[in-house]
């Protein structure tokens, strides 16, 4: 059995999205490969097709995904998200006299 990561030593966290599952067997399946990794702490929920993985910076999440696929499954990692600002909320606005009301 190996040793699961404190809390304190737990770098990075992600949520795979899981495909391939039929049922509540094949989560526990995915589950157990992704736990059997030095450093790894992992839940995989069936019904929400996700995977809460917990891992120490020495993996690389490229591994975790080869582990779903290995045993049998797709996985992805989550998009990035990006924050895209308006253009117009980067010019500073005048202070008006007006009522918020706009009479």
């Amino acid at each position: 059995m190996t040793p699961t990561p404190t809390d304190s030593q737990v770098d990075q966290q992600v949520e795979l999205a899981v495909t391939g599952m039929t049922c509540a067997s094949c989560a526990n399946r995915i589950e157990r490969k992704l736990n059997k990794l030095d450093g790894v702490t992992a839940t995989v929920n069936y019904a929400t097709e996700k995977a809460k993985v917990s891992f120490v910076a020495d993996i690389s999440p490229d591994l975790l995904l080869t582990t779903v696929e290995e045993a049998g499954y797709a996985a992805t990692l989550p998009p990035r998200r990006v924050l895209r600002v308006p253009r117009r909320s980067l010019v500073p606005r005048r202070a008006s006299t007006r009522c918020c009301s706009g009479w």
